[in-house]
């Protein structure tokens, strides 16, 4: 299926979920915020799976002083 992540179409497997996109990205275990379809997306809805056509963003958090 295809999902838009960042801007740019993405082909995932059918039952993809935002854990996996996390991984895929290199994110896993870092601090990060996602938007589906334009609403954040609750860290405990990570599980849930993506369905074609969704729009995600997901922007990582950056320390400094």
């Amino acid at each position: 299926m295809e999902i838009i992540v960042n801007g740019e179409a993405r082909q995932v497997p059918d039952e993809y979920t935002a854990e996996q996109l996390l991984e895929s990205l290199g994110l896993g275990g870092r601090r990060v915020a996602m938007e589906l379809n334009q609403e954040i997306l609750p860290r405990s809805n990570y599980p849930r799976c993506f369905s074609p056509g969704d729009r995600i963003e997901v922007v990582q958090a950056i320390g400094g002083g």
